[in-house]
C-alpha cells in the first residue's frame, strides 16, 4: 500500500454555485483528470468519502446554521451570503467534504497512511460558526482539527493556511485555544478583511494565531523564506501531533482572483518545507484539504506538484528556491510579525 491518500468523489461535483461562479465543478474535474495521467495513476490510495456526522459539525458550527444549510438540500438555488450560493446537491457535497477530511485524518493518525490530500469541494476556511462565507459552507479544516482531538485523542494541531485569502472562520474557531496553532499567509488588505499581524489570538490563545499579511507580488522565493523562518521558529516549540493544511492555489501566478506569483514548483517547495517540519515534529503526519484556486491549468499543475512531494515522487530543493527571494520583500513581510510574536515564540526575533 502506498503512503499518500487522496479523497475524491464525483458527488463533490454536485455543488453548483451558479453560472460563471469561479468555484465551479470544473476545478475538481481538472484535478481528477490529472490523477489519471501516466505519471500519477496508481501512486495514491483512495480514501472513501463519508458524510460528516451532526456531532462532528457541531464541534465548529452552531446547530441552527447546520439546519440552515440542510434546508437547501433539493433546492435549485439559494444564497447563504452574497457570494456563497447553494444548489440541490450542495448540502450533501458539504457533508462529504467535511467527512472526507475527517476520514483522511483518521487514516493518517492511525498510521495506515503517511499523509493525505482531501480533494474536495466546497472549500471551507471562510465558514464561520454561524454563517457561510466566501464560497464556503462548512469549515472542513476546523472540523477536521476538532475531530482529531475529540475522536482520535490528538492533543495539539498546527493548521497552516497558504490560500490567497485569510481563513477568518478557522482563526475565529480557535483564537482562544492554545491547543491549536493557526498560521496564515495571505494577501492583505483583501477579502475577507481579517488577518492583520496584530491578530494574535485572545485570552488563553494569545500568541497561537500567527498572521503574515502580504502585499501583492510575492513569489516562490519569498514564500519559501517566510515559511522556513516562521515555521522553523514556532513548530519545534509548539510540538504538534498533526499538521493540517488549508491548501489554496489562488496564490498561483495565473490566478484571476489573486496578485501573487507562485509557480507549481513554488507549491512543491512549500510542501517540502512542511513535510520536513512534520518529520521532525509529528512523524510526518500531514493532511491537506483543498481551498481556493481558480486558474484551471494552474490548479491542475500545482496540485500535481504538491501530490508528487507528498508521495515522494519528487524532492524540491526549497533552499535553492529561498536563495532567489527579494530580501526587501521578505523583510517587509516579516518585520512586524517578528516584533509582535517574539514575546510568544523564543525563536522568532526581529
Amino acid at each position: 500500500m502506498g503512503k499518500t491518500g487522496i479523497v475524491r468523489d464525483i458527488r463533490y461535483l454536485d455543488h453548483h454555485p451558479g453560472f460563471g461562479h469561479p468555484e465551479s465543478p470544473r476545478r475538481l474535474e481538472a484535478i481528477y483528470d490529472m490523477l489519471e495521467d501516466s505519471d500519477m495513476a496508481g501512486n495514491f490510495v483512495d480514501i472513501p468519502a463519508r458524510q460528516a456526522s451532526a456531532e462532528e459539525l457541531h464541534r465548529i458550527h452552531v446547530p441552527r446554521y447546520v439546519k440552515r444549510v440542510a434546508a437547501t438540500a433539493g433546492m435549485a438555488y439559494d444564497y447563504l451570503d452574497p457570494d456563497t450560493t447553494t444548489s440541490s446537491g450542495s448540502y450533501e457535497a458539504a457533508l462529504l467534504a467535511a467527512g472526507g477530511m475527517c476520514e483522511a485524518i483518521s487514516m493518517v493518525a492511525s498510521g495506515k497512511l503517511q499523509n493525505a490530500f482531501a480533494l474536495v469541494r466546497p472549500p471551507g476556511h471562510h465558514a464561520e460558526s454561524d454563517e457561510g462565507r466566501g464560497f464556503c459552507l462548512f469549515n472542513n479544516v476546523a472540523i477536521g482539527a476538532r475531530y482529531a482531538q475529540a475522536a482520535l485523542h490528538l492533543k495539539k494541531i498546527l493548521i497552516i493556511d497558504w490560500d490567497l485569502h485569510h481563513g477568518n472562520g478557522t482563526q475565529h474557531s480557535f483564537e482562544q485555544d492554545p491547543s491549536i496553532l493557526y498560521f496564515s499567509t495571505h494577501q492583505y488588505p483583501y477579502y475577507p478583511g481579517t488577518g492583520s499581524y496584530r491578530e494574535v489570538g485572545r485570552q488563553e490563545g494569545e500568541g497561537f494565531t500567527v498572521n503574515v499579511p502580504l502585499s501583492t507580488g510575492y513569489g516562490d522565493g519569498e514564500y519559501a523564506v517566510i515559511y522556513e523562518r516562521i515555521l522553523h521558529g514556532i513548530a519545534p516549540d509548539f510540538k504538534p501531533d498533526l499538521i493540517l493544511v488549508s491548501a489554496g492555489f489562488d496564490i498561483h501566478r495565473g490566478d484571476p482572483l489573486g496578485g501573487m506569483k507562485v509557480s507549481p514548483e513554488g507549491f512543491a517547495g512549500l510542501m517540502r518545507i512542511i513535510l520536513d517540519i512534520a518529520e521532525s515534529c509529528c512523524r510526518g503526519k500531514v493532511v491537506l484539504t483543498l481551498e481556493g484556486g481558480y486558474d484551471l491549468k494552474g490548479l491542475r499543475d500545482s496540485v500535481r506538484a504538491v501530490l508528487k512531494e507528498l508521495a515522494g515522487l519528487s524532492f524540491t530543493n526549497h533552499a535553492a528556491m529561498a536563495a532567489l527571494a527579494n530580501p526587501v520583500s521578505v523583510d517587509r513581510a516579516l518585520g512586524h510579525v517578528f516584533r509582535v510574536h517574539s514575546p510568544y515564540w523564543k525563536n522568532l526575533r526581529p
